[in-house]
């Protein structure tokens, strides 16, 4: 298909051929919807599967946007591109410079855990478009190695994540330093209704795209579970690899430590594995996507590092070693393979224990993953059954209405007048027996007796008395639940015995 397809969405000359050295065929659905008003300069909230082609849906018409105007001056930037991760960040930046590989304009990436100075320096001649991560950027912007108060568009990619919890600060941090009007794009796989709230803050009546219904996964991804007991999850996922012949399998682990484990484990099996997670280095994370991109080994073992930020053309397997406590991280790692729409293959390991993990999952995605299990793997503790849930959303309560001046008035006068009516009549209100309040309190001041409301005459003297032959006052018969100090100490001394 030539390129004229493209034409329709008005994208200029060099993009075009851009497009047709890529080898491109047809825009997807998201790249139809979102370019045109992107062009336009609408704000956009896009919400599509992962694999749909959302980068180029971007990057296409902010590249054509900016090729109109003017050089950025010395540490400015034009365009900001924020991702959660570093593998993301330097995805975005290739598809930045293959888009735009016949366009003037400039483009960088920077990111955490290596050296900051060569970002600096690139960033010294100002740049059209940084890719950037959150924390670097700070970092940056803290030494006055980049201004950010002249963004015409900023772009966030894997927005559900930028806006979670663990990025709003620093989110806040970036855009304090952006100016007021600018153009605004948020992209995503997943949108909570709570994160859709958050984007009020960031969006001038955007432009809502959903090209998928909320939360699913791609129709590409054949989904299957494995039922099998914790114990025993290296060695089936050994025995699979070996008897389907598996190449390029893309394994999660929930945690760092599993991930080392597992690949150790697989590697002692004679499988070729590669790890990558938090802990690595950037060297030591392009070294191990390189031999897995390369296919020098069979095996990436990876945390959720790498749910959002691995783009390998026709990835075949996706195994969830380890369901993820968050369901949402699901989708995004078997989002990974059936891409560009080739088929794909996402496979869960799943003991007992993960049945609400499973669940969860399943509740999410609206519907109920097919099960299995292999001769000689059987669990001894069978994974129980999942039910759908319905995710209830709170409803988010609208604001009161402000009062008007005269309901303020009225409102003060008439609390006023309650308060004036409760003071009268705790004045007229006798104290127990005839007695004022007042009297009483003045009376227990003293040390006197306060009568009983059950007795018309009682004294210190005659309950002593009686305390002395043995006998308990009326007012002890007639107790309340109050204890005197006496009897407390005694009961502390008894238990103490």
């Amino acid at each position: 298909m030539s390129s004229t397809q493209f034409t329709s969405l008005g994208l200029s000359e060099p993009l075009l051929r851009a497009v047709t050295v890529l080898g491109y065929a047809t825009p997807t659905l998201v790249q139809l919807q979102a370019i045109p008003p992107i062009l336009a300069g609408r704000d956009v909230l896009a919400a599509a599967q992962t694999g749909t082609g959302k980068t180029a849906g971007f990057t296409l018409p902010v590249l054509q946007r900016l090729s109109a105007g003017v050089r950025p001056r010395g540490n400015y930037v034009r365009a900001l591109i924020l991702t959660p991760t570093r593998e993301l960040a330097l995805q975005v930046a290739e598809s930045v410079a293959s888009y735009g590989q016949f366009l003037p304009l400039k483009s960088t990436v920077v990111y955490g855990g290596v050296k900051i100075n060569p970002q600096m320096m690139k960033l010294r001649g100002g740049v059209d478009i940084l890719i950037a991560t959150p924390g670097r950027l700070i970092d940056l912007c803290r030494q006055n190695a980049v201004q950010l108060s002249n963004v015409e568009i900023l772009v966030l990619d894997e927005a559900d994540r930028m806006l979670d919890l663990g990025f709003s600060d620093e989110l806040g941090q970036i855009l304090s330093q952006m100016p007021v009007k600018r153009q605004n794009l948020l992209f995503s796989a997943t949108f909570s209704a709570q994160i859709r709230t958050l984007t009020d803050a960031v969006l001038v009546r955007p432009v809502r795209i959903e090209v998928s219904p909320r939360n699913t996964t791609a129709t590409s991804v054949k989904q299957l579970v494995y039922e099998v007991d914790s114990a025993r999850k290296s060695a089936l996922l050994s025995y699979l690899i070996d008897r389907e012949d598996w190449r390029q399998v893309l394994i999660f682990t929930r945690t760092k430590k599993r991930a080392d484990a597992l690949a150790h484990q697989l590697a002692a099996d004679g499988i070729a594995t590669a790890v990558l997670h938090g802990d690595k280095s950037q060297r030591e994370r392009s070294r191990a996507m390189g031999c897995f991109k390369g296919n020098r080994v069979r095996v990436l073992v990876a945390t959720d590092v790498a749910a959002r930020g691995i783009d390998i053309n026709e990835l075949p397997y996706v195994v969830n070693f380890d369901l993820p406590k968050i369901a949402e991280d699901y989708i995004h790692r078997i989002g990974r393979t059936g891409r560009a729409g080739c088929a794909g293959l996402g496979i869960s390991l799943v003991c007992s224990a993960e049945a609400p993990l499973l669940s969860a999952v399943e509740s999410l995605i609206g519907q109920l993953l097919p099960r299995t299990v292999i001769a000689g793997f059987e669990p001894q503790q069978p994974v129980p059954a999942s039910v759908l849930r319905t995710l209830s959303v709170k409803k988010i309560k609208k604001p009161k209405r402000p009062k008007t001046p005269q309901q303020e008035l009225d409102k003060k006068l008439s609390q006023a007048r309650q308060r004036s009516s409760a003071k009268k009549q705790s004045a007229k209100s006798p104290g127990r027996n005839g007695a004022t309040a007042t009297k009483g309190r003045s009376a227990a001041r003293r040390g006197g007796a306060i009568l009983d409301s059950t007795t018309t005459k009682s004294t210190s003297a005659e309950h002593g008395k009686k305390r002395r032959d043995g006998q308990s006052s009326p007012a002890k018969k007639r107790s309340t639940g109050k204890f005197s100090h006496a009897a407390a100490n005694r009961g502390t001394d008894e238990r103490r015995r």
